[in-house]
């Protein structure tokens, strides 16, 4: 509803409410970019750094944790790093395969960046783990959906501190809907996003293709579990000179230990069936315009998942919403190259800042 039909009370309270937002956005800038307190004694000092410099205090560098999450009866990964005293949350969605080991290199990265002071939680999809939890059963797009707020609600929602939504590739239509469901959120992050289907892309059409038949998606996730069970050397020999020829270790790793499953291989392509008949549908503009002080974009200049023509159109359906082109190199598959974790990482974090400031 426009302000100007809004009652007196009404105006009242949503002036207080945006003001105390502001405020809200202006301290958490304040405290994400404040240098750390220096130390006495042996332990080493830390001196001041923005968010988006290269020189990382060694504080801010720690190991990525990996633990199961049982949620409504469903058990999916997470990789975590907890800040000590977080002023941030941020939560990773991935793509498909949704597996979280891809993003490995990029949690840690993102939470260097920030330095230290966000905690960022990547959350896997489900039935698409090292272990074959669900028993082969596929779960659709909505499902996943679903499961991310079922997340937030029981992992987040009670920690009093801020939100943020970070989607990579379908990973940013899921964070959409979520944002639909958790008005909490204070900024919704899309990374190589697809959101709608690119007619032009004969490489989409083909997995669509595959997707769509249950007799050609059971044969093709046959071959693929049939590569796991060669020697380790053997099938990350085959991944490294093939789709992963530039790829970090951690990802060749989590492709040869996790998409090698008949359940994870089955339910990737069973997703992206749900996700080309939902994506065949028009964007929800109306969202997008309603809510574009909370939604940015990254595109990737020569991506079929996010091409330039749908980069173009949301700047034409939604004037005001935040856009950046990425020009380094780096591909849709960021999270699988050390070097594409550390650019979006760093890229990342001054959206992050940037936004927070412009509130």
């Amino acid at each position: 509803m426009p302000f100007r039909l809004l009652s007196p009370a009404a105006r009242a309270i949503h002036c207080r409410w945006c003001s105390t937002l502001a405020y809200r956005r202006r301290f958490i800038l304040l405290l994400l970019s404040a240098p750390r307190k220096k130390h006495s004694g042996s332990v080493s000092k830390c001196s001041a750094r923005d968010m988006s410099s290269n020189n990382f205090d060694f504080e801010t560098k720690r190991p990525v944790n990996f633990r199961l999450c049982n949620l409504s009866s469903y058990t999916v990964e997470v990789l975590e790093i907890h800040a000590d005293n977080p002023k941030l949350q941020v939560l990773v969605i991935p793509g498909n395969p949704g597996i979280v080991q891809f993003y490995k290199d990029f949690v840690e990265s993102l939470f260097e960046q920030l330095g230290g002071r966000a905690s960022v939680i990547a959350v896997g999809h489900i039935c698409q783990t090292k272990k074959n939890w669900e028993r082969g059963r596929l779960f659709s797009l909505q499902e996943q959906i679903d499961h991310k707020v079922d997340f937030i609600g029981q992992e987040l929602h009670n920690s009093g501190v801020p939100l943020v939504l970070l989607g990579h590739s379908i990973g940013s239509y899921i964070a959409i809907e979520v944002l639909k469901r958790c008005p909490e959120v204070i900024l919704c992050i899309g990374l190589y996003p697809f959101l709608t289907l690119n007619q032009h892309s004969e490489r989409q059409s083909i997995i669509g293709k595959i997707a769509a038949s249950s007799v050609l998606s059971a044969g093709l996730s046959f071959m693929v579990a049939s590569l796991g069970l060669l020697p380790k050397w053997a099938s990350r020999l085959i991944v490294s000179n093939s789709v992963g020829k530039s790829w970090s270790k951690t990802a060749v790793d989590a492709l040869c230990s996790h998409l090698m499953q008949y359940h994870t291989m089955r339910n990737v392509l069973f997703l992206a069936m749900t996700e080309f008949k939902k994506l065949s549908d028009t964007p929800d503009w109306m969202f997008m315009r309603q809510n574009q002080g909370k939604i940015v974009f990254l595109f990737g200049i020569d991506d079929h998942w996010g091409p330039m023509q749908v980069f173009e159109e949301i700047s034409k359906k939604v004037p005001g919403i935040a856009l950046s082109i990425e020009r380094e190199g780096h591909t849709h598959s960021f999270c699988c190259t050390e070097a594409g974790s550390v650019w979006v990482a760093q890229h990342v974090a001054s959206l992050i800042k940037n936004q927070i400031s412009s509130k």
